[in-house]
């Protein structure tokens, strides 16, 4: 944890980068973009339901606004975040590449560049994991739901595996001759990254934060064991 949290602090020092600042509103216009056009079509689905499912009239028309609302509430944190992290991944090799460049740069010289097909595969690949990995948790979110506290408690650590794992992959597509983090690494950097999406305003940067993050604990840990 603590190389994670010495990552987080380099990532954070990165933003103020140029590329990276560019790189970050572009991303940030078109997650915005998707996001809002996501948002809508759900909220006119919802209404759709409702004007046109008999069965959720009379006695069942309180249970499933009530129902609506959590869906809502729940679908578009994590609607962000798949959104966010599929638009990063379309950018991830510039984000890369340029904390790469200037931090480590003969770690940059040796790297494999990552082309858009590469990057539009890993950003699917990530989408895929999320959905999947919240469908299989679906049911423990709803049981958990009688807590208070516990669904969304269960969602970061949930998210925190999913995180990790996509962060993981976009770094090592530029060094695929490099180990897998440890568990106890990606889980790190997973759950930092996942707290950061619940922060607001933060998570407008978390999915940058999370690629800088994963470039410097990868070259921590590399410099840590040379």
């Amino acid at each position: 944890m603590y190389r994670a949290i010495h990552a987080f602090l380099l990532a954070l020092r990165d933003l103020p980068s140029p590329r990276v600042l560019r790189v970050l509103v572009q991303s940030l216009v078109l997650t915005l973009l998707l996001f809002v056009a996501a948002g809508a079509a759900i909220v006119f689905g919802a209404r759709w339901a409702l004007d046109h499912w008999q069965w959720l009239s009379g006695p069942w028309l309180d249970t499933a606004g009530l129902l609506i609302v959590l869906v809502l509430i729940a679908g578009s944190w994590l609607l962000f975040r798949a959104v966010a992290i599929v638009v990063v991944g379309l950018f991830a090799d510039a984000i890369v590449a340029d904390v790469e460049g200037r931090h480590y740069p003969a770690a940059a010289s040796r790297a494999v560049d990552v082309g858009w097909r590469q990057n539009i595969a890993l950003a699917l690949a990530s989408l895929g994991r999320l959905i999947g990995g919240n469908l299989l948790a679906l049911p423990v979110y709803l049981l958990l739901l009688i807590t208070g506290i516990g669904t969304p408690l269960f969602a970061l650590f949930v998210n925190a595996l999913l995180l990790g794992r996509d962060l993981e992959a976009m770094v090592l597509a530029r060094h695929p001759d490099r180990p897998r983090f440890d568990r106890p690494a990606r889980w790190s950097l997973g759950l930092l990254s996942a707290a950061s999406f619940v922060v607001p305003v933060a998570n407008l940067l978390a999915p940058i934060l999370g690629a800088a993050m994963a470039v410097h604990l990868l070259h921590l840990r590399d410099r840590d064991r040379s």
